[in-house]
Protein backbone atom coordinates (compact mmCIF):
# COMPACT_ATOMS: atom_id res chain seq x y z
CA UNK A 1 0.00 0.00 0.00
CA UNK A 2 1.22 3.52 -0.74
CA UNK A 3 2.21 5.62 2.23
CA UNK A 4 1.22 9.28 1.93
CA UNK A 5 4.17 10.19 4.16
CA UNK A 6 6.73 8.64 1.83
CA UNK A 7 8.68 11.03 -0.38
CA UNK A 8 7.68 11.08 -4.03
CA UNK A 9 9.75 9.01 -6.42
CA UNK A 10 12.07 10.95 -8.70
CA UNK A 11 10.08 9.75 -11.72
CA UNK A 12 6.74 10.84 -10.23
CA UNK A 13 4.61 12.46 -12.93
CA UNK A 14 3.53 15.33 -10.66
CA UNK A 15 7.13 16.13 -9.77
CA UNK A 16 8.01 16.02 -13.47
CA UNK A 17 5.14 18.35 -14.28
CA UNK A 18 6.28 20.94 -11.74
CA UNK A 19 9.85 20.84 -13.06
CA UNK A 20 8.83 21.57 -16.65
CA UNK A 21 9.93 24.96 -17.89
CA UNK A 22 7.03 27.20 -18.84
CA UNK A 23 9.28 29.63 -20.72
CA UNK A 24 8.94 28.05 -24.19
CA UNK A 25 5.13 27.93 -24.02
CA UNK A 26 2.93 30.51 -25.71
CA UNK A 27 0.06 32.21 -23.92
CA UNK A 28 -2.39 29.91 -25.73
CA UNK A 29 -0.39 26.85 -24.66
CA UNK A 30 -0.31 28.10 -21.08
CA UNK A 31 -4.09 28.62 -21.13
CA UNK A 32 -4.55 25.11 -22.54
CA UNK A 33 -2.32 23.75 -19.78
CA UNK A 34 -4.40 25.54 -17.15
CA UNK A 35 -7.63 24.14 -18.64
CA UNK A 36 -6.28 20.59 -18.58
CA UNK A 37 -5.02 20.98 -15.01
CA UNK A 38 -8.37 22.41 -13.87
CA UNK A 39 -10.16 19.41 -15.43
CA UNK A 40 -7.76 17.10 -13.61
CA UNK A 41 -8.42 18.93 -10.33
CA UNK A 42 -12.17 18.45 -10.84
CA UNK A 43 -11.66 14.74 -11.62
CA UNK A 44 -9.43 14.32 -8.57
CA UNK A 45 -11.90 16.06 -6.26
CA UNK A 46 -14.68 13.81 -7.55
CA UNK A 47 -12.53 10.75 -6.78
CA UNK A 48 -11.84 12.05 -3.27
CA UNK A 49 -15.57 12.58 -2.70
CA UNK A 50 -16.32 9.05 -3.92
CA UNK A 51 -13.58 7.50 -1.79
CA UNK A 52 -14.70 9.42 1.30
CA UNK A 53 -18.33 8.40 0.79
CA UNK A 54 -17.36 4.79 0.10
CA UNK A 55 -15.22 4.64 3.26
CA UNK A 56 -18.02 6.15 5.35
CA UNK A 57 -20.44 3.54 3.99
CA UNK A 58 -18.04 0.72 4.75
CA UNK A 59 -17.36 2.06 8.25
CA UNK A 60 -21.09 2.24 8.93
CA UNK A 61 -21.61 -1.29 7.64
CA UNK A 62 -18.86 -2.81 9.76
CA UNK A 63 -19.32 -0.62 12.84
CA UNK A 64 -19.52 -2.71 15.98
CA UNK A 65 -22.33 -1.99 18.41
Amino acid sequence: MDDDNEPRRRDDILASLTRQSLDPLSVDELNDRIAVLEEEITRTRARIAFATSHKASADALFKKS
